[in-house]
Order: structure tokens, then C-alpha cells, then sequence
């Protein structure tokens, strides 16, 4: 079986996907919200290596219908490099459906149309990109290498090169002082580039990279209360507009309530199921979950 770098970190609806881990760890690794891969220094794979393990999963799991391509930043690495590895996997994998990976606004703007159109026909369909807020104050504070003008551009650039979007936001990330400015703004991001779905998680931070946070912000970081939360959550979906279908989910884990449904569609009965839950805060988390 395959020999996992561990902490190995993949999106929940990758929960039945086969994991390859073309690249170790994250080449940027200065968000000061993840922790996720602070243990790694970033390392990529070599081809052989990686088409070893492609031939010898192939063998055990031939009728694999979905691959997830870890860690944080397969998209790194050279377009010829990726275009081969895809090449290879769907070769080995007669019945593949699906090929997917995280994506940084950073790594999709190093690559010009050409080599992301490449990469995408030969058969990398679905990128998670993490938005997390649309504000440059907040941005700014989390160190998170992007703008608001150029995660517009890198989504908008990875939308025409033909892939579908999976775009984080999380709650909270502004503390009670942005959390005007942090909603309204990521809400514009969302109009902008209409990604196919949209999760909304709440900030959690580990107590190894909590300082960290902290210290980014000149002033005192207060953390978002459940009933915050909710109201972030409203108002992120009161300033989503759009025509385009965007497949909404806030039921992670991380979040006080659960809220789910389909933009523009869905948008009054979401609304309606807020104002429900405002009126019924026994319905918050479980007890016993520690978020902030």
C-alpha cells in the first residue's frame, strides 16, 4: 500500500477518493491560520516515484473512480511534469472519473492560459482553493500571499481554462472588529467568480499556531461568538447575488449551525432557515466542541 507523509489532509467530499501524494507539505506555508502542514518542509516527488505508485495502486484498486492529487500544492510543480502524471493515472485507471487538488491563487497565476488548459485537458478537473476572506486588511493580517483583486484573477483565470471551483471561506477570520468588512467583501469575491461550490467554515485555530494569529493584529483579536457567527453567515448570504448556480455548504464541523443550499435558488429558504435558528440557539454545536 502506499506509504503516507503523514498529517495527510484532503477535502471532505474527497472522503472516497484514492490520495496521491505528488508533492509533500505547502511551498508557501506562511498562512498564519493552517497549521496543516507546518510539521513538512515542501518536497516534490520524483516521476518515477510517483508512477511506481500509480502502477502498483492501479493493481490493487483497478476500478478507482476518483484520485486526489496531495499535498497542499500539487499545482506547483512543472505543467509537463502534471500533464504526464495525469496522463499515466488515467491509463492505469480504466474506470477514472475524476481528478482533483488544492490550488493557491499564487500557483494558478505563475501559469500562463495555455499550460493551465493543457493541465486541465488532460484531465485535472476540479480545484479547492481557499478564498478565506475577500478584505486586503484581513488578508494582509493572515499573511496569505493574495489580494482581493488577484484571487478574483486566479479563480477567473481557472474558470476559463475550463475547471470547476471549490472555494473556502471562514467565519470569524476578522474577529468581531472586520467582520463587516470581511463578509461584504469575500460576498463580492463570490459574485465575481461564481465558483460551482462555495463552503463556509469557522475559524478554529490550533493552539501551536494561535500566537502566531494573534500577533498579526496590532490590535486585540476577538474571536466571534456562536450568535457572530450565525450573523456572519446571514449576511454572507444576503449579499451573495447571483444568476449563476453556486452549490452552498456551511455544515463543517467547525460551524455552530448547519446551514446548506443552492444559489439563487435556495437563497429565501436559507435565509428563512437563519432567522429560524436565531430564534432557537439550543440548536448551536454539540457541546463539548472548543473552536477558537
Amino acid at each position: 500500500m502506499l506509504d503516507y507523509d503523514y498529517p495527510v489532509y484532503r477535502p471532505p467530499s474527497e472522503a472516497e477518493s484514492l490520495i496521491f501524494q505528488i508533492t509533500l507539505g505547502c511551498s508557501y506555508n506562511k498562512c498564519s491560520f493552517c497549521d496543516m502542514y507546518r510539521s513538512k518542509q515542501y518536497y516534490e516527488k520524483s516521476l518515477r516515484q510517483i508512477k511506481t505508485e500509480i502502477l502498483e495502486m492501479s493493481n490493487k484498486i483497478p476500478k478507482t473512480r476518483r484520485i486526489f492529487l496531495a499535498d497542499g500544492d500539487a499545482l506547483n510543480i512543472k505543467t509537463e511534469t502534471m500533464i504526464e502524471i495525469l496522463g499515466y493515472l488515467y491509463e492505469k485507471f480504466s474506470e477514472l472519473e475524476r481528478v482533483s487538488c488544492y490550488a493557491m491563487p499564487m500557483n494558478l497565476l505563475k501559469k500562463n492560459n495555455k499550460e493551465l488548459e493543457d493541465i486541465h485537458n488532460a484531465g485535472l478537473q476540479l480545484l479547492y482553493l481557499g478564498i478565506e476572506s475577500g478584505s486586503n486588511v484581513i488578508l494582509k493580517k493572515i499573511t496569505k500571499g493574495a489580494t482581493h483583486d488577484t484571487i478574483i484573477r486566479a479563480c477567473t483565470k481557472a474558470k476559463k481554462s475550463g475547471y470547476e471551483l471549490s472555494c473556502m471561506v471562514i467565519l470569524g477570520l476578522g474577529g468581531k472588529k472586520y467582520t463587516i468588512d470581511h463578509i461584504t467583501k469575500t460576498a463580492t469575491i463570490l459574485n465575481s467568480i461564481a465558483p460551482k461550490y462555495v463552503g463556509a467554515l469557522t475559524l478554529n485555530l490550533e493552539n501551536g499556531i494561535k500566537n502566531e494569529f494573534l500577533a498579526k493584529f496590532d490590535e486585540e483579536f476577538v474571536p466571534i461568538e456562536d450568535n457572530d457567527a450565525l450573523n456572519e453567515l446571514e449576511l454572507l448570504i444576503k449579499n451573495i447575488d447571483t444568476k449563476d448556480e453556486i452549490i452552498f455548504r456551511a455544515n463543517h464541523a467547525s460551524n455552530a449551525y448547519s446551514i446548506k443550499g443552492t444559489f439563487p435558488s435556495d437563497k429565501k429558504d436559507m435565509l428563512k432557515q437563519i432567522s429560524w435558528l436565531k430564534e432557537h440557539p439550543e440548536s448551536s454545536r454539540p457541546i463539548g466542541f472548543r473552536g477558537f
